[in-house]
Parts: C-alpha cells; sequence; structure tokens
C-alpha cells in the first residue's frame, strides 16, 4: 500500500492541498501560501508581496516563497510554436514601460504597468500568456474593428490567455501592473 501511495504522489505536478487554480496542457498554476515539494517541471513563482518580481525555478527545486503568498505556474512540457504575425501590428512584447524579469527557452516573463490615460500600441499576441494582476485594475480592450469591452481584475487574480489576439488596452480603473509569463 505504501509503495503505490508514494508512485501515486510522483507523478502528481505538485502534491499538496492546494487546488490548481489553472490546469491546461500547457500549464499547471496554483495561488498558494503553502509550502511546496520539489517541482515536477521548470516553473516560474510570481510573489504577490512583491510586485514587478518573478522568480525561475528548475525541475526538481522546491519553489521557494519563504512562506509568501504566491502564484506558481509549472511549465509542461508541451510547447507550442509562436504564430506567424501576417497582421501588419507588432507584437505583444515587448511595449513601452515594460520590464524583461527573465527569458529561457520556455518562456519571457514581463512586468508590466498600464499608464492612466495612454493607450498600449494595438498588439498581435504571438504566443499564449499567464498574466499575475497585482492590484485591482480596470482595461478597456479594442480590437482593430473598434470592438470595445471592459475587463476588470482583482488583485493576484490570474488569466491565461491564448495567442492569435489583435487589440489594444487602456486602464480605465486602478492601479494597473502585472506580471506575465509568455509561453514559447
Amino acid at each position: 500500500m505504501l509503495k503505490s501511495t508514494v508512485l501515486l504522489l510522483s507523478v502528481l505536478p505538485l502534491a499538496f492541498a492546494a487546488a490548481p487554480i489553472i490546469d491546461n496542457e500547457r500549464v499547471t498554476v496554483f495561488d498558494t501560501t503553502a509550502a511546496l515539494p520539489a517541482a515536477q517541471f521548470d516553473f516560474v513563482t510570481v510573489p504577490l508581496t512583491h510586485k514587478g518580481t518573478a522568480a525561475l525555478g528548475k525541475k526538481g527545486e522546491i519553489p521557494d516563497k519563504a512562506g509568501e503568498h504566491a502564484i506558481v505556474i509549472l511549465l509542461k512540457d508541451h510547447a507550442v510554436p509562436p504564430l506567424a504575425n501576417t497582421t501588419g501590428y507588432p507584437p505583444a512584447f515587448p511595449r513601452p514601460h515594460v520590464v524583461k524579469l527573465h527569458e529561457t527557452d520556455k518562456v519571457l516573463v514581463w512586468s508590466y504597468h498600464w499608464t492612466p490615460g495612454e493607450p498600449t500600441p494595438m498588439h498581435f499576441h504571438d504566443k499564449d500568456v499567464v498574466v499575475v494582476y497585482e492590484e485591482p485594475t480596470a482595461l478597456t480592450s479594442t480590437t482593430p474593428d473598434g470592438k470595445k469591452t471592459v475587463n476588470e481584475y482583482k488583485d493576484g487574480e490570474v488569466r491565461f490567455n491564448l495567442r492569435d489576439r489583435t487589440h489594444t488596452e487602456l486602464l480605465v480603473r486602478g492601479g494597473g501592473s502585472a506580471v506575465m509569463t509568455e509561453l514559447k
């Protein structure tokens, strides 16, 4: 019986009490303050107590969060090549006011702060992206055809956005900062 239990735990991406908030073929994402075991995949940790930061970790390492509230993004071994950009618009990143935190063969991690009254350039997302909002934020997203949608995000909210999107964003309320992990 013990042997079966050990085997079962060894195939789980992370064996701890919290259920993933996102789980798909690309990533498993946890919102946690719990101590974590060694990860089964490379990962990105976004500590919610230190805005604009992220740490990288390798398979087999223990995500070091020192008991802080953090988002842990496990990077599954399911690479998807970026889409060809035929839109004529620039890629989503880099863009004005963005800071590149990390780059590996699996991810590009960016810290971004929307500037009130200044829309982002119209841009094309060629990669899937995990967005961790670091404060309450309301953004108006406008597509090239002029369709507008207001999206409200809470502090610590996480979104998985699929590639193949073109839009501009305008901060309409809140602080407007996020850590964005583009998946290669």
